[in-house]
């Protein structure tokens, strides 16, 4: 089928793109740059030049596809108003995809992140929590998957903690790029929460697989390893960038700390039985054993 994708030239996107071609799927993939462009012709697919803001390219490419995939997501953290931002534009985009696809019977695959649920790690079953800063998020989450309602094959994909390749990617990898900044690695906390994690070549599989597969209205998680101590995450970002390790207050994180400090373990077993979705690709902590010492 030929396929409508946003953030395709992302760490996740890239890997759903390459996955797509290389099961016979064409690409048709927003790009906001000329780089990025280039990169998804490069890639084999066709680009369509455009941002989440610019609803009526959205709607365009869903219009030319046979089914869509969301990834895009605004870039900005540094500050609660960007964040808020972030989830205004992709809320918006959300709905014009959405509203050209009502009726069409046509499969809409969306992400967000694993749920919270205090105490064991969260399911497929668990509900994404509405409140807080990107509370926003969830909420336009669950329109998308509503949409079965109206005559769409929508289902979202959630993502765990850290996605990562080449031990880049996800929280791990913010904590490796603020490590090379400052000359420390630093986490909230103390280290005992855990997050869940998958290699991004193993989401692209599941995203595939519910663009083909999922049924309308359903839920899926990317989760590989239900969750990792972070004190282990930065242990070993430590020793490979020749860089001291220490805990910080939550507040040091900013906008994001409480979210780094929360212990967010998550479940993919009715992921993998109903798909047949196999993670093969490495751990977490053996990806990271990638890393290049650091250089400052």
């Amino acid at each position: 089928m030929k396929v409508f994708i946003t953030g395709g030239t992302g760490l996740v996107g890239s890997a759903v793109v390459a996955e797509l071609l290389s099961h016979g799927h064409t690409v048709l993939a927003l790009a906001r740059s000329d780089a990025s462009a280039q990169a998804v012709v490069q890639a084999g697919a066709e680009a369509i030049r455009g941002t989440l803001a610019d609803l009526d390219v959205l709607r365009a490419g869903a219009a030319k596809a046979d089914g869509v995939i969301h990834l895009a997501f605004g870039n900005d953290f540094s500050s609660a108003e960007s964040v808020a931002a972030n989830v205004v534009e992709e809320t918006a985009a959300l709905q014009a995809l959405g509203d050209e696809l009502i009726g069409t019977d046509k499969p809409f695959v969306t992400v967000s992140g694993t749920p919270f649920a205090p105490g064991r790690p969260s399911t497929e079953a668990d509900e994404l929590s509405s409140e807080g800063l990107v509370g926003g998020r969830s909420r336009a989450v669950a329109a998308v998957v509503a949409l079965a309602a109206q005559g769409v094959r929508s289902s979202a994909v959630r993502l765990p903690r850290t996605v990562h390749n080449q031990g880049d990617g996800g929280f791990a990898g913010l904590l490796t790029q603020m490590a090379r900044a400052t000359g420390v690695v630093t986490y909230p906390g103390d280290g005992t929460q855990r997050w869940p994690a998958v290699h991004a070549l193993d989401a692209a599989v599941l995203f595939r697989l519910a663009l083909e597969n999922a049924a309308p209205g359903t839920y899926w998680h990317a989760v590989a390893e239900e969750g990792d101590r972070v004190s282990d995450i930065a242990a070993v970002i430590g020793r490979r960038l020749n860089l001291p390790v220490k805990p910080v207050s939550i507040e040091d994180f900013g906008p994001i700390g409480q979210i780094f400090a929360t212990d967010q373990p998550s479940s993919s077993t009715r992921t993998r039985a109903l798909l047949s979705w196999t993670p093969t690709h490495p751990s977490l902590l053996a990806d990271l054993e990638n890393l290049q010492p650091n250089t400052i």
